[in-house]
């Protein structure tokens, strides 16, 4: 994939579904390679619990887009799409404002499963969430 394409595939996946659940909680494409992709999302209080830290359900929002849109953008779409199907995500550190930022990347890319693992970073750099995602690749 070339820079040009994976520049093209970012700004098609930060356009794409207006009005859903990633646009909503500000979801950002960042960076595509040819086996991850990462995007960032803001920590407001839009997205916490009410203890005043980030929901565990945001942290699987931006997993589960990750883990989902990983696979999309790597199949044939006139053919193929992908859904998730397990999701197994784990809370290691809270974090109550800033930005995170989750990473995909392939364990397995299969022609029928694909398993991702997702890591979700604080600005520090440090490991908040870390996440497991199978998604199963269907025919159209």
């Amino acid at each position: 994939m070339t820079e040009q394409e994976k520049q093209e595939t970012l700004d098609f996946l930060n356009n794409w579904g207006n009005g859903l659940l990633a646009k909503n909680l500000g979801i950002l494409f960042t960076q595509l390679t040819e086996d991850s992709l990462s995007a960032t999302m803001p920590v407001t209080e839009k997205v916490h619990q009410p203890f005043g830290i980030m929901h565990g359900g945001a942290s699987c929002v931006l997993a589960e887009t990750l883990g989902s849109c990983l696979s999309n953008v790597f199949l044939d779409t006139e053919k193929f799409y992908a859904v998730g199907t397990n999701i197994n995500s784990n809370h290691l550190r809270s974090i109550s404002k800033g930005t995170v930022t989750g990473t995909a990347k392939f364990i397995r890319k299969g022609k029928t499963v694909h398993v991702s693992e997702i890591k979700i970073r604080n600005e520090k750099g440090e490991l908040i969430n870390y996440t497991t995602m199978t998604n199963n690749v269907i025919a159209k």
